[in-house]
């Protein structure tokens, strides 16, 4: 929920509803613990709906910063499925590369200490959301300007 009330979802259902809330919960981490104002989460806050995320509806481009926090994110899913954790230098020499290849400004670097942080995080919230029974609901707050 936002702070004026409003809400954005999406159902998801057999592989998909293994994979997202787990990738959502990276993208909270990610976001909260670099800051990023402008990732997914900063978004949604902003009034976006779920369906925009994608930078192909109304709203047209996905901002910078997003789609570098997006990037993380999948480098961070792919280190789940191999179990294989890359390097901050290996992250940032693909961000770069992936944004050259679109023609969009390469993204900020990430620092080793920042990427500890990160899993971290990611850590901790994955254990506590299969800590979660059934049915129940992990709530995160979220500020942007933070």
């Amino acid at each position: 929920m936002r702070a004026d009330g409003s809400v954005t979802w999406q159902r998801q259902e057999g592989r998909q509803a293994a994979f997202f809330p787990l990738h959502d919960l990276a993208h909270y981490a990610v976001e909260s613990e670099l800051r990023l104002g402008s990732g997914f989460y900063g978004l949604i806050a902003e009034g976006w709906d779920i369906a925009d995320t994608g930078g192909k509806g109304a709203r047209g481009p996905l901002p910078v910063e997003t789609v570098a926090a997006e990037h993380l994110v999948g480098v961070l899913d792919l280190e789940r499925a191999g179990g294989v954790e890359w390097t901050a230098e290996e992250i940032n020499r693909e961000a770069a590369a992936y944004a050259a290849t679109r023609g969009r400004p390469a993204p900020r670097p990430v620092t080793d200490a920042e990427l500890g942080r990160v899993r971290s995080r990611v850590g901790e919230l994955f254990a506590r959301w299969r800590a979660l029974p059934p049915g129940a609901t992990l709530e995160l707050g979220f500020d942007r300007r933070s």
